[in-house]
């Protein structure tokens, strides 16, 4: 079975920077990084496919970076310019591709798609 492991989560005040893994047991298609914050759904927040193309939400769109490096299995997302509202725990997953049609309507990281998920890891950007 599909393992993934997330690491690099952290304390850091506002502006600052945190850069998260995700390494997967074996190679994989799309790779999602999700987050959760108490209280709320889980959202995506970056996807990047198999052969690295790579898109983010829109309230991270200028902020985080997504990559990958196939060789290690591993996705990292760079996380610049950190606020307060993005405190959540963070998840990585992987699924067949970034976004699915429903009903004629492209859908971006929908949650049901994306079939492993890791255990998470918690980032917090307070002063």
């Amino acid at each position: 079975q599909l393992r993934l492991a997330e690491s690099g989560g952290g304390l850091v005040q506002p502006g600052e920077s945190l850069r998260l893994s995700c390494t997967a047991s074996a190679a994989t298609s799309a790779i999602g990084w999700f987050r959760q914050a108490p209280g709320k759904e889980r959202e995506g927040v970056s996807c990047i496919s198999k052969t690295g193309s790579g898109t983010n939400a829109n309230s991270v769109k200028d902020r985080f970076t997504i990559t990958r490096d196939n060789t290690k299995n591993t996705v990292y997302l760079q996380m610049n310019n950190l606020r307060p509202e993005d405190t959540a725990m963070y998840y990585c997953a992987t699924g067949p591709s970034c976004g699915s049609y429903y009903g004629g309507r492209y859908v971006f990281m929908e949650v049901k798609d994306f079939g492993y998920w890791g255990q998470g890891t918690q980032v917090t950007v307070s002063s």
